[in-house]
């Protein structure tokens, strides 16, 4: 919502010291985002006059039209006489009125202006166009102005060019803020000012006689105020000064009759529409659609309604989508078309709706037909009722004024009758909200200063000590206000956020984060430690990402639970990998330059099996009572399994090249690596075995084991990335991926990580290097050296995998670093001696090992 300053000052009598910015803190203040405050004429300086146009002489010879003329600007520029300008415009002539800058002036933008030789004779000056003059886009001619102005008038003034304009962004439940009744009331009691309310009218009682009116569907349009204004001046156009507000609250004016409705509409915040009479046949009616009736909006396009649709009619049919837009047949005549904003010689006579429409029914409509109007977003965010009689009669009002017609004495005006909402609270609840002691009569006094009619009564028992309740009636254009909370909501924001107190929480003993929460935590910083940066992505999935990553069609990934309404068609599924994200976001980085990148995420996959089946729609329950348990339970039922994985992506290097030497590139044993990390963090150590599993390829894929209840259970796969994946997603040569389950890593884990003990011992390391098969994995190696190593064994690391001629075809050797130590002794060599040979022993025995150099 746009709102000149200018404009609501005249309904607050603010400082003549307060400028926007200030405005914009007080409105802020009391829980209003204003997004901007703009200058406008910012930099504009004078002279800038009304000009009227002596004679026009055409200069030929130029590639483009060039105009001579002697503009009379009155005594402006100091001596009576025509000022002598140039101008590329053709669309004005002699005796029209045109905005003049003359010698000295600087317009909006810092452009000065001066006297200067062009096309062959001197330009005093220059005539303005709306875009010069900071009014509007429009370059393609000169501005004129009504003939009414005299020669001389300050422009400036005139077109009320210098302003401050208030752009604030309205929250869907502040809809009375979607006009400058509802600002000025805010502004009012920031300022502690008197309130001028522009709908305080003198609105005349309905009548027998006044334009005939059915409503058939008292739901969605619980009133509807008619009114007839006949004899409108044919020639009649908006005055500058209705022009340049429509223009500063955002609005483009079109005629007199459109541009009164919306000016209204802005000033009092309900919606209203004008009607040519003569193209209305018969009583005006409010009905449901008929299922695939046809409508012809003002914006030219065909529409075919639903039955759902709320519709405005005649004896025809529809003629307008109540609260949306209204129809073409019945539009003003050449309203878009007439000369600087004049409508038809044709209308003289219009119907003036103003109608209150069900919230729900304008917001389905507007979405159903993809048409939100300026109407559309009032009625959804909820508006006044009592405002459209007084909106009726202040349109007919400034019609009367401007335009000289008539008001016909008839009143139409059809209400559902419906009492004041009200709300019982007690005085101290918004006290006990916000944990300050208002008292009761600040309560009192804020609600009031929002329009709440409030009163006071004891409780029942008459106790001493009895607890102070208040009935307040709710004001009816705030529709948000249904319970205590909200009534609490708003003495908090008048008396100030930054007045409330600044209290940590205190949570109850043994309410800190779960075992999955701080594994979670862990596993993050251990990553990132590693580094790894984490990259959250959006859990929305397509068989595209599928198809690029390989997967065959009866892959499990592949059944996804599908969204009722996704964001995107292509992506109507919730991901059962964290891949398709994670490489996306690899691929855009190294799109952008950054080539050696190492991402990591954790974050919640969605199984369409478990429990429930996680493919069927959950039932709605109620909103107007407790869900029972059995609604719950079939809730819980219709969720899918929802398991937290973790997953890495890399490319490029992993040590970078430098003065220390020659750089690592990232492979499959880094994401292997990346692995093992989070199990660590979660007290598991996993079993490592070669495997085929898309997206991975084959021959640089492993599977990740955990130990779970005495069974080896598959937990995530790691390694590089199939050739054919590369290219289909158009990554990185060489891009290694890991994902892991978390949860199920978490449950291997069973009892919390406990903080490894530090001895006082010295250590004793013995490397030994084994010669195997080429096909014995490393992982069945380190297993065996373990076992055998006994108790005293307290780390193992493979440091060197060495092949070659010496050791024969399909061997190798792997090198491996032990470390022993006793809890209670410094250990004598003959005992690491003896583990070493034990754990080689056992090696030899379960792989076929040799001891290399023996």
């Amino acid at each position: 919502m746009r709102a000149p300053l200018s404009w609501l000052r005249e309904y607050v009598d603010l400082p003549a010291s307060e400028t926007g910015r200030d405005v914009a803190a007080r409105l802020i203040a009391a829980g209003l985002e204003v997004e901007t405050v703009e200058r406008t004429g910012a930099g504009l300086k004078g002279p800038l006059v009304v000009g009227r146009v002596l004679a026009v002489e055409e200069l030929s010879g130029f590639k483009k039209p060039i105009r001579y003329c002697q503009v009379d600007v009155g005594a402006a520029n100091g001596t009576g006489e025509p000022q002598n300008l140039i101008c590329g415009a053709t669309n004005f002539a002699v005796g029209d009125n045109v905005v003049v800058v003359l010698p000295g002036a600087v317009l909006p933008g810092g452009f000065e202006i001066s006297a200067r030789k062009t096309y062959g004779h001197v330009s005093e000056g220059m005539i303005c166009s709306e875009r010069e003059l900071g009014l509007g886009e429009d370059h393609g001619g000169i501005l004129v102005l009504p003939p009414e102005h005299e020669a001389g008038t300050d422009a400036i003034e005139l077109l009320e060019l210098v302003d401050e304009v208030l752009d604030i962004a309205v929250t869907p439940d502040r809809g009375y803020c979607l006009s400058l009744r509802g600002l000025a009331r805010e502004t009012a009691t920031a300022y502690g000012l008197p309130l001028r309310d522009p709908a305080l009218l003198d609105v005349p009682p309905p009548t027998a006689d006044g334009y005939p009116v059915r409503v058939a569907d008292p739901l969605g349009c619980d009133r509807f105020t008619a009114r007839t204004v006949s004899g409108l001046r044919p020639g009649a156009r908006s005055p500058i000064w209705l022009q340049r507000r429509l223009q500063k609250a955002g609005m483009r004016p079109v005629s007199l009759p459109v541009d009164v409705t919306n000016y209204v509409m802005l000033e009092l915040g309900q919606p209203l529409h004008a009607y040519d009479r003569s193209r209305v046949q018969g009583a005006i009616g409010v009905r449901r659609a008929e299922s695939g009736e046809k409508l012809i909006t003002l914006d030219g396009v065909k529409r075919t309604l639903d039955a759902g649709d709320l519709v405005i009619t005649d004896d025809r049919g529809p003629i307008g989508l109540a609260g949306v837009m209204g129809g073409a047949d019945t539009e003003i005549a050449d309203a878009a078309t007439g000369p600087e904003g004049a409508f038809s010689a044709g209308t003289t006579d219009v119907v003036i709706e103003a109608a209150h429409f069900d919230p729900v029914s304008v917001a389905r409509s507007a979405r159903r037909h993809k048409l939100s109007s300026e109407a559309s977003r009032r009625f959804e965010r909820g508006v006044d009722p009592q405002a459209a009689a007084a909106a009726a009669q202040r349109t007919v009002d400034l019609l009367k004024l401007l335009a000289g017609g008539t008001a016909d004495p008839g009143v139409t005006e059809i209400t559902t009758p419906s009492g004041p909402r009200t709300v019982r609270m007690a005085a101290d609840h918004p006290d006990r909200v916000a944990g300050v002691a208002y008292g009761r009569e600040t309560v009192v006094r804020r609600l009031q200063q929002v329009g709440c009619d409030v009163y006071g009564n004891t409780a029942p028992s008459g106790a001493p000590g009895a607890p102070d309740e208040l009935t307040v009636t709710v004001p009816s254009w705030r529709p948000d206000l249904t319970d205590p909370n909200d009534l609490a909501e708003e003495v908090a924001r008048l008396e100030g956020y930054e007045n409330l107190p600044a209290t940590l929480p205190r949570p109850l003993p043994g309410r800190g984060l779960t075992e999955r929460q701080r594994l979670h935590r862990r596993v993050g910083r251990a990553l990132a430690g590693a580094g790894y940066v984490e990259a959250p992505s959006y859990p929305f999935v397509g068989a595209a990402a599928f198809d690029a990553l390989g997967l065959e069609a009866g892959d499990p990934r592949r059944r996804t639970v599908q969204l009722v309404n996704p964001l995107s068609d292509e992506e109507p599924g919730l991901r059962t990998t964290l891949l398709p994200g994670l490489l996306a976001s690899l691929r855009r980085n190294d799109g952008r330059g950054s080539h050696d990148l190492a991402l990591f995420e954790t974050g919640l996959v969605f199984l369409p099996t478990g429990t429930g089946t996680g493919t069927g729609a959950a039932g709605r329950p109620p909103v107007t009572r407790r869900p029972t348990r059995e609604e719950l339970e079939s809730l819980d039922a219709a969720l899918p399994e929802q398991p937290r994985h973790v997953a890495v992506v890399l490319a490029g290097s992993r040590e970078r090249a430098g003065w220390w030497g020659a750089g690592r590139p990232a492979t499959w044993a880094d994401a292997v690596e990346a692995a093992r990390t989070v199990a660590a963090e979660a007290g598991v150590r996993l079993t490592v075995e070669s495997a085929a599993h898309a997206p991975w390829h084959p021959g640089r894929c492993a599977a990740l084991h955990v130990l779970l209840d005495g069974a080896q259970v598959p937990a995530g796969h790691a390694g590089e990335l199939h050739p054919r994946v590369l290219k289909a997603l158009g990554l990185p040569e060489r891009t290694c991926a890991m994902e892991l389950d978390l949860d199920l890593v978490e449950r291997a884990g069973g009892d919390p990580v406990r903080a490894p003990h530090v001895s006082t011992f010295p250590v004793a390391t013995q490397d030994v290097a084994l010669v195997v098969d080429a096909a014995v994995p490393a992982a069945a190696v380190e297993s065996a050296l373990r076992a055998g190593a006994g108790e005293l064994l307290e780390s193992l690391r493979l440091f060197d995998v060495f092949t070659g001629e010496q050791l024969g075809a399909g061997r190798k050797s792997l090198a491996y670093a032990l470390r022993f130590r006793a809890p209670d002794r410094t250990l004598k060599a003959e005992e690491a001696s003896a583990a070493r040979d034990a754990a080689v022993a056992e090696a030899v025995a379960r792989t076929g090992a040799v001891l290399r150099g023996a």
